[in-house]
This record gives C-alpha cells, structure tokens and sequence, in this order.
C-alpha cells in the first residue's frame, strides 16, 4: 500500500518515497527485483528478499532540529534512509511507517508528571515552566533543549522502537531495525545526554511479555545507564555496555562494580574501556564475552544498541572503531540466530553515521554492498570527496587499552557470568514496571493500522 505524506517538499524528495533508483538517477517503482541485476549488478551482491528482517522508517522524525550547534542532529536518520534506498537495500526487507505512542503508552515506563512535562512544553513556555519546576525534568538547558515538536519526536522515535518489538513479538521477523531508536540514557522521570524518552527501555517492556529474557548490548562510546537504572533489579533483563569510562566521561557510570542488586545482581554487566580502542582490541574482548553471556544467559532475543559514536572521528566520541570494525559486532550477534532487535544511538559525524547504519542494514539482510556512493544518491555530496561507504576513519586518538587490561576485562566478566547457576526460570515472573502496554486491545487496533502501511 502507498503511504500518505503531508504536504511538503522534504516529503515529496523521491527518498522519502520508497521507489527504486535507477543508474541514471530517476525513480521508478519496483516489484522488489525488476531491473535491479541491471541497474545495481555494479553496488550489491544479490540475494533474495529476506521476509523475516522488517525496518521501520517515520521521516517526519529527521525533521527535528535540537538547535543550532548541538550535536545532535535528527537529519543523520535522512542521510541513512537515503543509502539505504540507493542501494535497493529496501527491496531485502519489509519496510514500514513509524508508529507514534500515546502519552500512556509512554508511561509505561516513565512517570505521568514528566509525560505530561514533555506534552506541553515549547520553546514560547520553556523560560515559565523552567522556573516553576526548576531542574526537575533536566530540560530547556544546552543538553537537553526544548525545540519545536519535541513531544512528537519522542512518542515516533520511541513508538517505532515498541513497533519493531511488536514485529518479533508476534515472529512476524527475526530481525526488527529502528535506526531512529536507541536513545539509552532518558531515565525515568528526566532527560539525560540528549535522550527525552527511552525507547529502549518501553521496547524491552513490550519484549517481556511474549519473551522469558531479554539481553541488551550497548556498542555506543558511552555507558547505556538508563537502560541499566531500569532493570537493575530484574533478573528477566541482562544489560551488557562496552564503553568508554574514566576522566568524568559522560555520564561517569559503567564500572565494574555496577553489577545489579536484588534479584538482578550479577545481571548487569559492564566492559569499561579506555581511549582509542580499535577494530582488534574491541573484536578481542567483544566476541568471548558476548558469546559467554549468551551461553550463560540463554536470551530469547536479543536487543543491539549501535550508537555510531564509538567510530573513529567521532565529534564527541574517543574510539578508533571502522565502520567493518562496528558492523562485525553486528554481524558476531546477529550469527546466533536469536530474535534480534537492532537499534540507533548516539554518533556526532553524521556522514559516517550514516555509512555505518546503512553498511549494517545490508548486513542485517545478508547484502554485501560496494565502496562506491550511488551516483543516485540524494544527499551524495555529503559524503565528498571520497564518496566511499568504507572510508578510513581517523585513529588520532592513542589506544590506551593493552592487551593485559584486555585479558582482566575477559576475566572479570566471566567471573561475574559464574555466579548466576544457569538461566532463570523466570516465564511467570511480573514484567518489573506496571502501566499500560501497546499490546491492549485498543492500541493492537492501532497496530494494525499501522502496519497496513507497509510498502
């Protein structure tokens, strides 16, 4: 079904509309595989359409803007899109529209006051409700700014992460992308670290009512503490971060003594690392540990935060990560064939932001794709002069972790792994929050009116 778009140019851009790009740079629209050994023999290696991964795409969402000089930049997820359908990666998978949650369905984690807070807040009210409530929700300051459409923003972003986990909820797919989500540091009743809303947390909730376990993995440069804050107590939700800790690195958690408390202790799993980590170093610790989390823990699926800000160059990041480098991770994960929930995250060069989640979209349907930048591609000149998906990222930064550090990290995790006998048994344990889910009868409903936009 075609979808409908509101009136306006970015909209009317032909990547926004999910047609097939030519070599000659027209748009035409495609049965999945006509013209496509023709047109792109040159980009991809082919393969069939792969029904079980599904990608959830809102472009409303890239039309945010934080402001003038934050980091943070909304149009990243414009960029990614792009590649994406210049590389006819759209054609492996079933692509489908954002969903926007509901105040209620966002309080399923965060509390009514800071929903309510987020509802009515705008750039014209922020000087009043700033100086009622103080600094209560951490919003209106240079971190986390009030900007046009901030609710909107959160309830799609975070509404698409609780539909991809919808879609393996119901094994309508093994693999379920949103590049939009990953937003790990919202904690529940304030913004944090860019983060308003966290979708990964509401995601995890909406996995835990059709799956016993569920293991987070957080790739991003820093320490994904929201999502740990939430399930610090469960033994139902193994967190695992690699990143980096020391020198008052944002936000300063992630040690190894974090670890869990109550039923959840020994759930939380953190890998601190220093600066300038690279491709071999990370694969070195990353792969054992991983691997050993899942034996030990026996997830029934799996979520994969890929916070691009542990590549190389990075504008506020501090590892010397590829962009192969980064997508092996994924690649490592999704080879256990569990059912896999992939999300965005943080990232600060968004040209490589952009290489990286594409070059991982292609992974993600088993798609080698070429160096080469379409010539189709709508926002090509962003990524001048190279025009390479696979550039060198810079590696200015020292690698300060040595193979000794390495080896206790190894140690220290799977120390911590042994002490939990087993997977839990832990099918009729209470999800740990209550509220309202997307799953009700009234929001499945919604469901599928969302997904009879597919296309």
């Amino acid at each position: 079904m075609s979808p409908t778009f509101v009136d306006s140019s970015f909209f009317k851009n032909p990547v926004n509309s999910f047609v097939f790009p030519s070599k000659q740079g027209t748009y035409e629209s495609s049965d999945h595989t006509k013209g496509v050994e023709e047109d792109f023999s040159d980009f991809f290696a082919l393969h069939p359409i792969n029904r079980q991964v599904v990608y959830i795409h809102e472009p409303s969402v890239a039309l945010h803007h934080y402001g003038p000089g934050h980091p943070m930049k909304p149009y990243r997820l414009a960029l990614t899109h792009d590649l994406v359908i210049s590389y006819g990666l759209h054609e492996r998978m079933r692509v489908y529209r954002g969903y926007k949650a509901s105040a209620q369905q966002l309080s399923r984690f965060h509390s009514e006051d800071y929903v309510s807070f987020l509802r009515r807040i705008t750039p014209d009210t922020v000087r009043a409700e700033v100086q009622r409530w103080g600094a209560r929700y951490n919003i209106g300051d240079d971190e986390c700014p009030v900007f046009d459409g901030l609710f909107d923003f959160c309830a799609i972003s975070s509404g698409s992460s609780m539909l991809a986990a919808r879609h393996l909820a119901r094994e309508n797919a093994s693999i379920a992308i949103n590049w939009s989500g990953g937003l790990h540091h919202a904690k529940r009743g304030e913004a944090s670290g860019f983060c308003y809303i966290n979708d990964i947390v509401l995601a995890i909730l909406e996995l835990l009512k059709d799956f016993p376990r569920v293991l987070y993995i957080d790739i991003d440069v820093h320490h994904g503490d929201g999502v740990q804050e939430a399930f610090y107590v469960s033994d139902r939700v193994m967190t695992l971060s690699f990143h980096k800790y020391g020198d008052s690195f944002f936000p300063n958690t992630g040690s190894f003594d974090e670890i869990g408390a109550r039923r959840g202790k020994n759930f939380s799993l953190n890998v601190p690392l220093g600066d300038g980590i690279d491709d071999a170093s990370f694969a070195y610790i990353f792969e054992p540990i991983v691997r050993e989390t899942i034996e030990t823990f026996s997830p029934s699926v799996i979520v994969l935060q890929c916070g691009a800000d542990s590549l190389g160059g990075d504008r506020l990041g501090c590892f010397n990560l590829s962009i192969s480098g980064h997508g092996a991770c994924v690649t490592f994960v999704k080879s256990f064939n569990i059912p896999l929930l992939v999300l965005g995250g943080g990232g600060y060069t968004i040209k490589n932001v952009s290489r990286c989640w594409a070059y991982e979209t292609g992974l993600l349907v088993d798609t080698i794709i070429h160096h080469e930048i379409p010539q189709s591609t709508i926002h090509r000149q962003y990524f001048s002069p190279e025009y390479s998906l696979y550039p060198t990222v810079s590696a200015t930064i020292a690698n300060t972790n040595t193979r000794e550090y390495l080896d206790s990290i190894v140690a220290i995790v799977k120390e911590q792994l042994r002490s939990i006998q087993g997977a839990p048994s832990v099918q009729m344990q209470e999800i740990p929050f209550d509220g309202n889910s997307i799953s009700s009868s009234e929001d499945e409903d919604e469901y599928e009116d969302t997904d009879k936009h597919e296309y």
